[in-house]
């Protein structure tokens, strides 16, 4: 028995000194995208390239890049599972990620005019929000707190013009946003990973060192716990606060699948939608700590990423699940998630990616999720920098 609970143990440790620590100095903006690659997108857009072109249209197409957007805050944005209620939390989301794309749309124009927009959507809600509340408080902050900062790194450290209430945006992220965060989640995997994104990104434009360490810790903790690799041994690694301490409940939390291979997610068998949300927060952390100076895609997290996006785009493709894999049943509907992978592991790195690249480039021009993911392909598609 003791020989048992050892080898757990051993699948389930992390070593507590593997997380990235904080960079000695932020770069900015340095949230999922960075001035370099701000810089390649809007030279290939105005030089009428594509894809860039082409997603930039689809952007600025959307109801996100409209200039007439009204920004619809409220005080308390109540959430319950599914958003059902949904009292804000559609709004709260659908304006961050308005901003982040008014932002985008600023530094590729250059026009004022969505520069401006983008500080009217966070002056708004800066203003009034104080809390989130029901069941899916964790994850909606998680989802918005992820687009919010991506839109203020752009702002605050590109544009020429005045941000005079950009203090009280960093006192809502700080207040509000981080402390529902930053302790994490035991729900499925995808939650913490959102919350871990916003948390990072917070912590960057807060310049929170601290906050940044406790939120790359947890990450890479729940990176491993989400994504199974062989080397991981007979059983995916866990997260040690779960007390998933048997096979039985390990194999319980991984929706019922008993067979463990390279790239299969803790919610493979639950539906590729929601693995996609995990997939996607891991390539966005992972990018994260690229721009500030610590590579991760070099790492486990990687790896991670590799295996699960290539694992998933099999499936995705139209494969047939044998019937080892979820009882032969699968439910695709990855999302427009596989841009950042793809860019840093296939195209930085050189890994041959068949299934992760034929879906990229079908996805193209990627959109928005309309929940945190939003015009990878304009921001990362075959971006260099």
């Amino acid at each position: 028995m003791a020989a048992a609970a050892a080898l757990v143990a051993g699948v389930l440790a992390w070593p507590a000194d593997a997380a990235p620590s904080a960079p000695g100095t932020f770069v900015h903006p340095g949230v999922t995208v960075s001035k370099g690659q701000l810089d390649f997108t809007r030279s290939k857009v105005n030089a009428g390239a594509q894809p860039w072109k082409s997603a930039f249209d689809r952007m600025m197409a959307s109801t996100y890049a409209d200039l007439n957007r009204t920004p619809r805050p409220r005080a308390v944005v109540e959430c319950g599972s599914y958003s059902n209620p949904d009292n804000g939390c559609t709004d709260e989301r659908e304006d961050a990620i308005a901003a982040y794309t008014q932002a985008l749309a600023w530094y590729v124009t250059r026009d004022e005019r969505h520069a401006r927009k983008a500080i009217e959507l966070m002056d708004a809600w800066s203003a009034v929000i104080r809390d989130h509340t029901n069941s899916n408080a964790p994850l909606q902050t998680g989802w918005a707190g992820s687009s919010w900062p991506k839109a203020a790194e752009i702002i605050k450290y590109t544009y020429t013009g005045t941000w005079t209430d950009s203090g009280r945006f960093a006192t809502m992220l700080r207040t509000v946003y981080l402390p529902e965060v930053i302790n994490g989640s035991n729900s499925n995997g995808n939650w913490e990973l959102s919350m871990m994104e916003a948390a990072v990104g917070i912590s960057v434009f807060l310049e929170d060192k601290a906050s940044y360490d406790k939120a790359m810790a947890k990450f890479r903790t729940r990176t491993a716990a989400y994504v199974y690799l062989a080397s991981d041994g007979d059983l995916p690694k866990t997260v040690p606060s779960q007390n998933l301490n048997t096979r039985e409940k390990i194999v319980k939390y991984w929706q019922g699948q008993s067979t463990f291979v390279d790239g299969l997610s803790q919610e493979t068998c639950r539906d590729f939608t929601h693995t996609g949300y995990g997939l996607s927060a891991i390539s966005h952390v992972a990018e994260t700590s690229r721009i500030q100076g610590q590579d991760l895609y070099g790492t486990d997290v990687g790896e991670r990423l590799r295996h699960g996006l290539g694992f998933h785009a099999k499936y995705q493709l139209g494969t047939a699940a044998p019937g080892w894999l979820c009882g032969g049943s699968l439910k695709p509907g990855l999302g427009p998630i596989p841009e950042v992978g793809h860019n840093a592991l296939a195209n930085r790195l050189g890994h041959a990616m068949t299934n992760t690249e034929t879906l990229t480039l079908r996805g193209r021009p990627a959109g928005s999720n309309n929940l945190f993911v939003a015009w990878e392909t304009l921001t990362h598609g075959d971006n260099p920098a």
